[in-house]
C-alpha cells in the first residue's frame, strides 16, 4: 500500500470522525435544550397560580354573599317578628334590610365576576396542561430517537478510531507530522484527491509534472497553491 493512498485513507476515516463528533455535540446540545419545555412549565405554574388565585377570590364571593344572606334574615326577623312596636325603630330596621339587599346585590355582581374568571382561568389551565402534555410526549420521543442515533454514532466512532489504528501503522512520524499540521491548518482537510487534473480541495489545476507525480504514488506530492497532500489514485 502506497503512502499517498495510506494518508488518503486516513483523511476518510478522520473526516468520517469529524463528522461524528460535530454530530454527536448537536445530540449532546440537543438533549440539554430543554428551553421549549420550560417555557410550557412556566406557563403551566403561572396558569396554576392563577386559577388558585380567582378560586380563592370565588370562595371568598360566596362567603360574603352567604353572611350578608344571614344578616338580611336576622334584620327581617326583627322587622316581622312582632317584638318592635316602636315605629321609628321599625323604620329603622326597614331602612337596615334595604341597605342589606341592596349590598346583597353588590356582592353577588362580584361573585358572578368571580365566577367568570375562574371559567377563563379554567379554560386556560387546561389549554396549557394540554399543551404541556404535547411537549413532554414530543420531547421524550425527540430524546429516545436522539439516544438511539447517539449510541449508533458512538458505535461507528469505536470501529473508525480502531480503522484509523490501522491506517497510520507503518506510517512514518514526519508524515503523519505533516498530515497532522496540514489537518489544523486546512480546517480538518489535509489530503485532496485529484480530480479532473485539479485540486478537489481548492481547485487548482495541477500542471503535468505535479499531475504525473501525484498519480505515480510514489511519493508525497503536494498541491503548488494550497499546500495539501495530493492522491492521484
Amino acid at each position: 500500500m502506497s503512502l499517498p493512498f495510506k494518508l488518503f485513507r486516513l483523511q476518510q476515516t478522520d473526516s468520517q470522525l469529524d463528522q461524528i463528533h460535530a454530530r454527536l455535540s448537536e445530540i449532546a446540545n440537543q438533549l440539554n435544550d430543554l428551553a421549549a419545555l420550560h417555557e410550557v412549565e412556566a406557563q403551566f405554574e403561572s396558569s396554576t397560580t392563577r386559577l388558585k388565585e380567582v378560586r380563592s377570590r370565588l370562595q371568598k364571593a360566596e362567603q360574603c354573599v352567604k353572611d350578608q344572606s344571614i344578616k338580611i334574615e336576622l334584620a327581617e326577623a326583627s322587622l316581622y317578628g312582632g317584638k318592635v312596636q316602636n315605629p321609628k325603630e321599625l323604620q329603622d330596621l326597614q331602612n337596615e334590610a334595604v341597605a342589606l339587599r341592596n349590598f346583597l346585590s353588590v356582592l353577588e355582581d362580584r361573585q358572578l365576576e368571580a365566577m367568570l374568571l375562574v371559567d377563563e382561568a379554567e379554560q386556560i389551565h387546561a389549554a396549557v396542561s394540554a399543551k404541556l402534555n404535547e411537549v413532554k410526549e414530543e420531547t421524550t420521543a425527540l430524546n429516545s430517537r436522539l439516544l438511539k442515533e447517539q449510541a449508533q454514532l458512538e458505535k461507528e466512532r469505536a470501529r473508525l478510531r480502531e480503522e484509523r489504528l490501522v491506517a497510520i501503522a507503518g506510517t512514518p512520524t514526519e508524515n503523519l507530522e505533516l498530515y497532522d499540521s496540514l489537518r489544523k491548518q486546512r480546517r480538518g482537510l489535509a489530503v485532496a484527491q485529484v480530480a479532473d487534473n485539479a485540486c478537489s480541495a481548492c481547485g487548482t489545476t495541477l500542471n503535468a509534472s505535479l499531475l504525473q507525480a501525484a498519480r505515480a504514488l510514489t511519493q508525497i506530492v503536494r498541491c503548488s497553491s494550497c499546500g495539501r497532500i495530493l492522491y492521484g489514485g
